[in-house]
């Protein structure tokens, strides 16, 4: 049986459409009938760099939502029809969501609520792990799981530099942090502000502002300079400024890109719990998910559906790469496909 897929051929070739073989689950795994997928900015630069990637042709996509058709050898988490998110795995093809059908690991999958559209689950993935992992991994920023003592930082400061750029890119931390950080700053445009509250936000700065301003404007909100947990999405020369001029001593600051830390606790990512080091907190992460939706703790993202199936990915990807897209998550529905 085959299926449609939208392949990177050779590294850094352009995207194709084509057919592919479904894959069989093997021990541990499902096959998901992939409902919808999430554009990530990896996405783009994995095609364009050829980063992470190795074996090709590659299938990429990494924010899952559909039904399960198929289990595996010794499955007992799930049944078949069931409705799950998941996250994919860079360099598993078969584990990938750009194509109609897709392997999900059980370790890292999680049933969705009835209620819950797959388009919202599918802005899971990418968007939750990395700040998760980045924050709570044990070889990242290794702060004190939220998972397992929900109230460790009760009454703590949090700077996310990117705030809308964490609702487009990794705009579950916010999300997940909300219930238990007293104060919670992040920087994005004016017109994300409501919004940003309505999910935590204590303060929000105007991103477009100098260094320097945002600097006066986050240190005039807090007492003695106290923040602790800086956490940057962006990861350019200004947020970077912004992140080390109001970092405490002894304070953490995860941003994407490797760079220098000096006194204070420098974190580079890799948000995947598809790595040995990530299995076990990965796996508690995507236990939590589903009483998460379902309490009303985890917000999905706004999702932007783009027409035509596979074939709307890469121009959503281009506007990624150009900086059009903001407050929103693009997703595509893979069965559309003509």
């Amino acid at each position: 049986m085959s299926q449609k897929a939208l392949v990177i051929p050779s590294k850094q070739a352009p995207f194709v459409l084509t057919t592919r073989p479904i894959p069989k689950p093997g021990q541990g795994q499902i096959l998901i009938k992939v409902e919808s997928v999430t554009l990530n900015p990896i996405d783009q630069r994995i095609q364009s760099y050829g980063l992470i990637v190795e074996d090709y042709p590659a299938v990429i996509g990494y924010g899952i939502a559909g039904v399960v058709t198929e289990l595996g050898e010794g499955v007992i988490k799930f049944s078949v029809g069931d409705k799950v998110a998941t996250s994919g795995s860079a360099g598993k093809s078969d584990f990938c969501g750009y194509q109609q059908f897709a392997l999900g690991d059980v370790r890292f999958t999680a049933k969705i609520p009835l209620n819950l559209s797959f388009d919202k689950a599918a802005t899971l993935g990418v968007s939750l792990e990395t700040p998760a992992i980045g924050l709570f991994g044990p070889y990242n920023a290794k702060l004190t799981s939220l998972i397992e003592h929900p109230g460790a930082h009760k009454g703590q400061t949090i700077l996310i530099l990117g705030g809308s750029a964490s609702l487009g890119q990794y705009g579950k931390f916010i999300l997940l942090s909300c219930p238990w950080y007293s104060n919670i700053i992040t920087t994005a445009l004016p017109t994300h502000e409501i919004l940003l509250r309505t999910l935590g936000a204590t303060h929000v700065v105007d991103h477009r502002l100098p260094a320097e301003e945002i600097i006066s404007m986050i240190k005039s909100t807090t007492a003695n300079n106290s923040i602790k947990i800086v956490y940057d999405t962006i990861s350019d020369a200004h947020t970077q400024a912004v992140g080390w001029g109001v970092l405490a001593e002894g304070g953490h600051m995860v941003v994407t890109p490797k760079g220098d830390a000096e006194t204070r606790t420098f974190a580079w990512t890799y948000g995947s719990p598809h790595t040995p080091p990530h299995y076990e907190f990965g796996e508690k992460l995507w236990d939590a998910v589903y009483g998460w939706f379902e309490s009303g703790t985890l917000v999905p993202n706004k999702v932007e559906l783009l027409p035509g199936g596979l074939e709307g990915i890469v121009a959503g990807l281009e506007r990624l790469r150009d900086n059009k897209v903001s407050g929103v998550k693009l997703a595509v529905h893979p069965q559309e496909t003509a």
